[in-house]
């Protein structure tokens, strides 16, 4: 448990939880270590617009001297989405504790933002895309082992998680069975399969699909009641008109990881390149997909805990 010292919950963030509103995490790596500056905080309060457009209250997480802030203010937003870069360390759970003790800005990532909203009492929390097993990490003679850190935190804490699945540059079957073998649901909300992040479709069927956001509630409800400590994968297609053909999708990908495969790129580099790459291989229409999805995610998940906050 986080004591009180380290966790500082913005006043609005606060009164929702206290009065029964619905509330609605929101990660900031997008802040400083995706986007450039200024399209990063356009898009950070794009997202949190979207949660507040749904009747939600948004609480972008964060890490700063030494303490976990859920709910930033837009002076906050501002000096994260300007730190210099390198500056502020991208704070998942291994790390966690280096962070807290370093001070500083800390970017939270998929794992730390659930962990700061399980704290906080926070159900639901949106993003792009979760980490899953990389390609390469379990295969052939040298295998990576490079598995993000998100699989186990979503099998530890019960956080509905809104996105667009695994990010298309991961192995996705693989990403799923993990997810399986650990007990976290994935749910795709009015389709029956995965996404695939840039593309609606994957060509992979879903574990589990509903028709729309009141399914995926009632989903929640259930896990919840049951007992069940896992957190949720909660599967929102690229809105379609910001969509890239499935097709186009696969072929960029493929190439941006034969070509990560030449340069010899390894660990936390690896990641950052292929987004890159595919990036200038469609044009720009790969980030355009990506601000999209995000933004809707958070829409989504805007929903979802209204829902959830309805049936109490």
């Amino acid at each position: 448990m986080i004591p009180a010292e380290r966790l500082s919950i913005a006043p609005e963030v606060a009164d929702a939880l206290r009065d029964g509103i619905p509330v609605v995490a929101l990660e900031s790596t997008l802040i400083s270590h995706g986007l450039p500056y200024p399209q990063n905080v356009e898009v950070a309060t794009g997202s949190e617009a979207a949660v507040r457009g749904s009747g939600a209250v948004p609480a972008t997480v964060a890490l700063h001297e030494g303490k976990l802030l859920v709910g930033l203010t837009a002076d906050e937003l501002e000096a994260l989405g300007t730190a210099p870069r390198g500056s502020a360390l991208k704070v998942s759970r291994p790390n966690l504790g280096f962070a807290v003790a370093s001070g500083g800005w800390g970017a939270t990532t998929v794992a730390a933002t659930m962990i700061a909203a399980e704290a906080a009492g926070i159900r639901v929390f949106a993003t792009g895309g979760i980490g899953g097993v990389h390609i390469g990490a379990i295969d052939g003679d040298r295998p990576s082992f490079d598995i993000s850190a998100d699989l186990d935190e979503l099998a530890r804490t019960r956080v509905a998680v809104v996105c667009a699945g695994p990010k298309a540059i991961l192995d996705v079957p693989r990403t799923l069975e993990y997810l399986e073998t650990r007990g976290v649901p994935v749910v795709a909300i009015g389709i029956d399969e995965v996404p695939g992040f840039y593309s609606r479709r994957s060509g992979i069927p879903a574990p589990s699909h509903v028709p729309d956001v009141a399914g995926a509630a009632a989903v929640v409800r259930a896990h919840e009641a049951m007992g069940l400590t896992s957190g949720l994968v909660m599967c929102n297609p690229v809105p379609e008109a910001d969509a890239l053909p499935m097709d186009v999708a696969r072929q960029a990908i493929g190439q941006a990881l034969r070509e990560a495969e030449i340069t010899g790129l390894t660990g936390g580099a690896v990641t950052p390149w292929l987004l890159a790459r595919v990036a200038a291989i469609t044009n720009g229409a790969s980030v355009r997909a990506n601000i999209a999805l995000i933004r809707d995610n958070a829409r989504v998940a805007g929903l979802l805990a209204g829902e959830l906050a309805r049936a109490g």
